[in-house]
């Protein structure tokens, strides 16, 4: 995975197959304090007692199909690039919390790529989940909930192609707003869909 929001989507991946509808992601860089963190929580099954010590192990998955899983195996090692390290708590009936530590400042940091897109692929496949996502730095803090924006907009889901586009321009100006670097955070919808 080269871009940081790509582990973040097989993290939530993770959290959907363990049958989580509460999913927060927040994600906090410093450059004062040369923080990059990432932290996805869930209400799901949890992971077991006897495989979470084991979790960053590439050949440990509990999927039937794919004998191996690289998700957390990735991250932990992009993260140790950095100086940082990777930690993952769950408690079986409780949900799992996964953070990722990482030097913002290093030069082996992955970028965070296009975590507009993988907050609207999101919400477009799984309407039902409800999805925080908090974004901090230096300069601000943006925060979107699906629940409460489905309350704000008086409508059940937020999976409508038209709302969905709305959406992901308003994710993205906001994160413009907060951005330290000036980094451009992509547009959610391809121009050729």
């Amino acid at each position: 995975m080269k871009e940081l929001s790509l582990n973040i989507l097989d993290i939530v991946q993770n959290s959907l197959r363990a049958g989580a509808v509460k999913i927060s992601i927040e994600i906090k860089e410093s450059a004062m304090t040369d923080i990059y963190r990432i932290v996805v929580t869930d209400n799901g099954n949890g992971i077991p007692a006897n495989i979470l010590d084991k979790v960053t192990d590439p050949f440990v998955t509990t999927r039937t199909k794919r004998k191996m899983g690289l998700g957390l195996p990735l991250l932990k090692y992009h993260a140790e690039l950095t100086g940082g390290g990777l930690s993952v708590e769950s408690e079986p009936g409780k949900g799992t919390r996964v953070v990722a530590s990482l030097s913002l400042k290093h030069i082996d940091r992955q970028p965070l790529g296009d975590i507009t897109g993988v907050l609207i692929l999101l919400l477009a496949s799984n309407p039902e989940i409800n999805l925080t996502y908090l974004h901090i730095t230096d300069q601000g803090e943006y925060r979107f909930s699906s629940e409460e924006t489905k309350a704000y907009l008086e409508v059940d889901t937020l999976n409508e192609r038209d709302l969905l586009d709305q959406l992901g321009n308003l994710i993205s100006e906001n994160l413009k707003e907060i951005s330290a670097s000036g980094i451009e955070f992509k547009d959610c919808i391809s121009e050729n869909q």
